[in-house]
């Protein structure tokens, strides 16, 4: 019988329980991650941005528009559109097809249930005509794991949407259609260590049910919005948090996301990453304008079109750890080899 992967936790007693966070500063920035829209099909416990099906919040078109100039004027690499359900705000594809004809990669994230939901039918034949980059969430390879997070049916549902994108090359060598897959542990444990695990997830999803992708990104989950509500009133935010703390390593610190990306909330402010941008921890604004204002200001998507956020400071706090704490976490998956 299959099991459920092991859930072990590092001990790795790095950090005294009351040390701060290590200060970080931004490299060159690589990737705008944009989050459209907090409507989602879906109501995840894991959801740290809160996203549901009566959420309303969704970038306006003049914010969308300065979207495309931002990455030309920096001449950046990757854009990564996530939500709620990022396919849900009606200019999606208008801004994937800008996006791409700037030669600019384009990731989606996606929960793969969208591609069944009315109106979005044609979606995958869309992804892969324009050869975006699939980030799926698909939480564990057992049904009862994925539903208890992700509610019932999901399970189907997302093999359906995998199957979906097989068919059109997605996931299969030398296509050029990139599939990867998202691992979130249940409850307060860091994940697996993602080799086995993603050998584990090929094994078992290509065997029962003939799903195939490129990699397996684990995930820690962080302790903000619905999550960390879920944990306190299960009595485990408190221990989670000395979990994260406690399993820092050093190492991860080179390679967080925060320091190639930027994040952009629906009305296009500008943060740090995702996590921040739901606990309202503002990006750096310009230290100059800040002086001569004598306040500094929120900064805003239409600020990098004058200005390189390269070198400046970036916002940490106590949920940082889950991006160090063992293997540590990112959009990517482990930082470790």
């Amino acid at each position: 019988m299959t099991t459920a992967p092991s859930l072990t936790t590092p001990g790795r007693d790095r950090l005294e329980p009351r040390q701060a966070f290590p200060p970080l500063r931004r490299g060159r920035l690589d990737t705008l991650q944009v989050n459209l829209t907090y409507r989602c099909n879906q109501a995840c416990v894991h959801c740290h941005v809160n996203a549901g099906p009566t959420r309303t919040e969704s970038m306006e078109t003049a914010t969308l528009a300065l979207i495309p100039r931002v990455l030309a004027a920096r001449g950046l690499r990757c854009l990564d559109l996530t939500g709620g359900a990022p396919e849900l705000h009606p200019q999606f594809r208008q801004l994937v097809r800008q996006a791409r004809a700037l030669g600019v990669e384009v990731i989606d994230r996606c929960n793969l249930t969208i591609l069944q939901e009315p109106g979005q039918e044609d979606l995958a034949g869309f992804l892969a005509g324009q050869g975006v980059t699939v980030v799926a969430s698909l939480p564990c390879y057992l049904q009862d794991n994925v539903e208890r997070q992700r509610g019932s049916g999901v399970f189907q549902r997302s093999i359906s949407g995998l199957r979906q994108l097989n068919a059109l090359g997605y996931g299969r060598p030398g296509s050029g259609l990139e599939l990867n897959l998202v691992f979130n542990p249940q409850g307060a444990v860091l994940p697996p260590e993602q080799g086995p695990l993603e050998a584990d997830y090929r094994r078992v999803l290509q065997a029962d049910h003939g799903v195939v992708f490129n990699r397996l990104y684990a995930l820690a989950n962080m302790p903000v919005q619905r999550f960390a509500a879920v944990l306190s009133a299960q009595g485990e935010l408190e221990g989670y948090r000395e979990l994260l703390r406690r399993s820092h390593c050093d190492d991860n610190l080179a390679q967080v996301m925060c320091r190639q990306l930027i994040s952009v909330d629906w009305q296009g402010f500008l943060y740090d990453c995702d996590f921040n941008q739901q606990l309202g921890l503002a990006a750096a604004g310009d230290p100059a304008a800040d002086a001569q204002s004598g306040c500094g200001e929120r900064s805003h998507l239409r600020d990098l079109l004058q200005r390189d956020p390269a070198g400046d400071p970036i916002q940490v706090a106590e949920h940082c750890f889950g991006c160090t704490a063992g293997s540590g976490s990112s959009c990517g998956g482990a930082l470790a080899a």
